[in-house]
């Protein structure tokens, strides 16, 4: 299983959140950049970034930071936050990002999906980010009013090359993983998914390894609260 240590940049920062809730922001003293050397001295060969001021925007912030990580570091580095056309996507390929996440542009316009998978085969990760079983779009602000299921079974044959599911009720809470939902997507997606929001323990991570077509689990908070420490979560690596 792939683990991906977490960096959420605001403002040039790292950050997490409660629920997506940027009014419930805490900041670390580590600079993103920092960040990723240390998951890469603890020998974590993947690496999960959002750009949150891009998913507040809408538009590419922090090119020059992710520049930087995958050119220092051997990282594989997926990146999501405000990608919403073809020519950021381009920019962050360019640059050497192995995966682009596509989340509200992808789950807004159905078609900017297929024309991406097809532009840039292996390339596009679908992040479906829901509450209550329902999407949510816009820095997680907006309901979409779709299933996430209903909306999976649509683009499941458009060539998406990863599906990162996040249950926004536990995304900073540490209170582990929404199993049974992420199974039921995992079950009819038709790529691997990655497991995220909630993260707690080195037991989450390996309850997670039981499941079936899940590849990989994002960890945050708990790294940057210290519940889950750098050591032992890199011995979880396969």
């Amino acid at each position: 299983m792939k683990i991906f240590p977490a960096i959420d940049i605001k403002d040039r920062k790292c950050v997490r959140l409660i629920k997506g809730d940027f009014e419930k922001k805490t900041e670390y003293k580590m600079s993103p950049v920092e960040q990723a050397e240390k998951f890469s001295d603890h020998g974590f060969k993947n690496i999960h970034i959002v750009d949150l001021d891009g998913a507040l925007t809408g538009k590419i912030v922090n090119l020059e930071i992710i520049k930087d990580i995958v050119n220092k570091f051997n990282l594989k580095v997926e990146i999501g936050g405000g990608i919403r056309n073809h020519d950021s996507i381009q920019k962050y390929i360019d640059v050497g990002a192995d995966k682009i996440i596509l989340g509200s542009a992808a789950i807004k316009d159905k078609n900017f999906l297929k024309e991406a998978c097809e532009k840039f085969p292996n390339k596009i990760a679908l992040g479906l980010d829901a509450k209550d079983e329902y999407l949510s779009v816009s820095g997680w602000k907006e309901n979409s009013n779709q299933l996430t299921l209903d909306y999976l079974k649509e683009v499941n044959d458009y060539g998406v090359s990863r599906l990162i599911y996040t249950d926004i009720n536990r995304d900073g809470m540490k209170q582990s993983p929404n199993y049974d939902e992420t199974s039921r997507v995992a079950e009819i997606s038709n790529c691997p998914v990655i497991i995220s929001g909630g993260v707690s323990s080195i037991d989450d991570i390996k309850k997670s390894k039981n499941l079936k077509n899940v590849d990989g689990i994002i960890v945050g908070k708990a790294i940057y609260d210290g519940d889950i420490k750098l050591d032992e979560l890199a011995r979880e690596l396969d």
